[in-house]
């Protein structure tokens, strides 16, 4: 190993050293359940919406979306964070306070929690559905996360793929079982500072060595509509694309998740004060917004920058997710200093992986121990011990997605598509008839999360894999949203009409 690699290996270490001994210091303060999950509604603005967002843009922001700028040019990578930042905006402004003022009436601290006590579902049935949905989805997203450390501990060391990813996961499941959620959002807070500190290194760095943006564009003008947000370019196969009107409208659909994302919305259940929320809003809003601008940016200057020879010709967009840890690698070669910055860098890639990868894991692990066990099979537990069902949970759950993220070549992007969708379909829009519409019943919500979950695997693993290519093949989020909504709607006018009781606390959260 090289005396720079040392360096930027010592960098990362310290790193997660830092991240489990915050862990470490939120243990003591986890005395209950909603402590652990929840974090006692002890938010403030900054970590709330910080980690909201850092939790929401993993592994994605750094190597996903990059990748796929670079390889087929802007148009997918545009419309998805244009879908994305909309989404973000309205979800913060819309859905925030109202289900920060919601859950407290109700005294839920799980999402699944507050579907069955919103709808008024004494049977728990709703609880179970929502917390199986999460299980499913969050495993495979849990795994993408372990899939993007082990690449780039590959990538930058050599090293055997399973063990890096091993190593990195043994963190992340430390840091999540020691502290729960405050020791995850204190830990995202921070993660979020380095990964916009990594962003703007790597661009810099890329623009720097290009000798200017100018010389960057010029080198991509002779791919015919790689910057076209109509048409994209296939670097791989050197074809001209074509982005029409449903690829679009189906892209963009990629903001519609943000409405059923648990470890999102649980950010807005934990906030202190559902007042400050307007600042979490413009906060977050702003950084999305930028640090996608950012990524996107790298992935089109990586064009040049491969065609220099500075870092490798891709053959996918699977194989360009390491585009930011081959540019940290360049920047390492230039002495210790770099080395040093490299090691930030790559530190931010991680950040951005275990972000997201603690959040799922606690969401995952609540519905579990808490809406599983104590609620739906009614197995009576202590404070005590319901905080260590939950800590058994986390390190199931990180088993089993340990064991899906074994294959180094899984593409981190289409991972957290199809999870992505999965939550998006089954609880966005249950959530916004919860919070904006009277009449919705338990029926309802029920038939709309099994119409959008079921909807969202039928498209996915038969509907795209035996039409790809046709009209058929776009992403299944915009049909399975589309009929979850219906299911809600239909099925909630076909039954009766909800308590008195549950209407009377909606009118009452809507007063506010």
């Amino acid at each position: 190993m090289t005396s720079n690699n040392i360096v930027i290996l010592v960098t990362i270490v310290a790193y997660l050293i830092g991240m489990v001994l915050i862990g470490v210091a939120f243990t003591k303060k986890n005395k209950s359940s909603d402590d652990f999950y929840l974090g006692g509604r002890k938010l403030g603005p900054l970590v709330t919406a910080m980690s909201a967002e850092a939790s929401d843009m993993s592994g994605w922001l750094l190597m996903g979306l990059p990748a796929v700028a670079l390889m087929t040019g802007l148009p997918e990578a545009f419309w998805t964070a244009l879908g994305l930042a909309v989404g973000t905006y309205i979800n913060w402004l819309i859905v925030a306070k109202r289900l920060r003022v919601y859950s407290q009436k109700l005294d839920a601290f799980t999402l699944p929690d507050f579907f069955s006590r919103r709808f008024g579902d004494k049977a728990h049935i709703i609880t179970a559905i929502s917390a199986i949905f999460i299980v499913i989805f969050f495993v495979p997203y849990t795994a993408s996360g372990f899939a993007a450390c082990g690449k780039l501990f590959s990538s930058l060391f050599g090293m055997d793929y399973m063990t890096a990813m091993l190593i990195s996961a043994a963190v992340i499941v430390l840091y999540c079982t020691l502290g729960g959620f405050l020791a995850a959002s204190t830990t995202d807070f921070i993660q979020s500072i380095i990964m916009t500190v990594a962003l703007l290194v790597v661009l810099g760095f890329s623009e720097g060595i290009m000798h200017g943006f100018d010389n960057v564009f010029a080198n991509i003008a002779e791919l015919d509509g790689y910057l076209d947000i109509f048409k994209g370019f296939n670097v791989a196969t050197g074809e001209t694309l074509s982005y029409g009107a449903l690829p679009v409208a189906s892209t963009l659909a990629w903001g519609l998740g943000y409405f059923g994302m648990p470890h999102i919305l649980l950010r807005f259940m934990a906030i202190e004060d559902e007042n400050k929320l307007k600042l979490s809003r413009r906060v977050a809003s702003v950084w999305v917004v930028i640090s996608m601008g950012i990524a996107v940016l790298i992935g089109i200057t990586g064009y040049s920058l491969m065609k220099s020879g500075i870092i490798p010709t891709y053959e996918s967009a699977s194989a360009a997710e390491t585009i930011i840890v081959d540019i940290a690698k360049a920047i390492s070669g230039y002495g210790y200093i770099p080395a040093l910055v490299a090691g930030i860098i790559l530190a931010g890639i991680l950040a951005s992986t275990m972000s997201t990868a603690d959040s799922q894991l606690l969401a995952a692990a609540s519905s579990i121990s808490q809406n599983l066990i104590q609620e739906t099979f009614r197995v009576k537990l202590s404070q005590k011990a319901s905080v260590w069902i939950a800590r058994i949970s986390v390190i199931l759950i990180s088993v089993v997605a340990v064991f899906l993220a074994s294959d180094p070549n899984s593409s981190v992007f289409q991972i957290v598509s199809f999870a992505w969708a999965g939550f998006g379909a089954v609880f966005g829009p249950i959530m916004l008839f919860a919070l904006f519409w009277k009449r919705t019943t338990k029926w309802g919500a029920l038939a709309g999360m099994l119409a959008g979950g079921i909807t969202v695997l039928v498209w996915k693993l038969v509907i795209r894999a035996n039409f790809a290519g046709t009209v058929l093949d776009f992403y299944e989020l915009l049909p399975a949203f589309i009929l979850a909504c219906v299911a809600v709607v239909v099925t909630s006018l076909l039954t009766k009409a909800p308590e008195k009781e549950v209407t009377d606390t909606f009118e009452a959260v809507k007063a506010k």
